[in-house]
């Protein structure tokens, strides 16, 4: 079904356990090839958790979750899901497994089962895409935060995934890391879900703007670019 979408939500619901109130419920999403949508809402809303239920690492308690119009119901469903909709933690700690740049990144073009060789190859352009080029043989126990959290989202890009979700991928960035990112995500093809509360990013990143209130999932008006007084310290630096 190649105009179906690429993940799609229809009246989804969780709850953490029974008798207790739901996280969400009734939730209908879709995210088609190219989309960019932007998730905010305050801390405890559910966003995360969404995330984890679209990816299946949560298990939804009601509705269904549809990959290119076929529904995802078993872990079978959720491993293919995963061969085209790829996952940022928010913690790059918790994604990096390997010692050395090169092998982590490799990891995920070879549990899709390409050669040693071309697992690597792979691993090198979405390295250079990220701008780490020259990272490959280095520690990842040595890595700043953000150099980590490219390395990660380069493991995620290695996998050539048609999508893309995005858990606060701004969260402890320095300035320029920051920059870094917005130029990335908005060079990729891949269609990308990133929850954020960053406003100003996910302003720079995003077409479609959502939330969670009470529960629903809303969709929320374009962001309109204003001007506002601000400091920095390093006013001769663009921004």
């Amino acid at each position: 079904m190649p105009d179906a979408p690429l993940l799609e939500l229809r009246q989804v619901g969780y709850v953490y356990a029974p008798g207790e109130p739901p996280v969400f419920g009734g939730v209908d999403f879709s995210l088609v090839p190219g989309q960019r949508v932007g998730l905010f809402g305050p801390n405890g809303c559910g966003k995360t958790t969404l995330l984890s239920v679209m990816m299946g690492l949560l298990p939804a308690t009601s509705g269904e979750i549809f990959h290119l119009g076929r529904p995802v119901r078993s872990e079978a469903d959720f491993v293919l899901l995963r061969r085209s909709v790829g996952l940022l933690l928010q913690n790059a700690d918790d994604q990096i497994l390997f010692p050395t740049v090169l092998d982590d990144v490799a990891f995920g073009p070879l549990n899709l089962g390409l050669p040693p060789d071309e697992a690597a190859s792979e691993a090198r352009a979405a390295l250079a895409f990220v701008g780490l080029a020259d990272f490959e043989q280095r520690l990842t126990h040595r890595l700043s935060g953000g150099e980590k959290k490219l390395v990660t989202l380069a493991g995620v890009l290695a996998m050539r995934p048609k999508a893309l979700l995005l858990d606060e991928p701004t969260s402890s960035l320095d300035p320029a890391t920051r920059h870094r990112l917005i130029h990335i995500l908005n060079d990729l093809d891949a269609a990308v879900l990133t929850v954020s509360h960053d406003w100003d990013f996910l302003n720079l990143v995003s077409g479609d703007f959502y939330t969670i209130e009470n529960g629903r999932l809303v969709q929320e008006a374009a962001a309109e670019l204003h001007w506002h007084p601000h400091a920095h310290p390093h006013p001769e630096q663009p921004h």
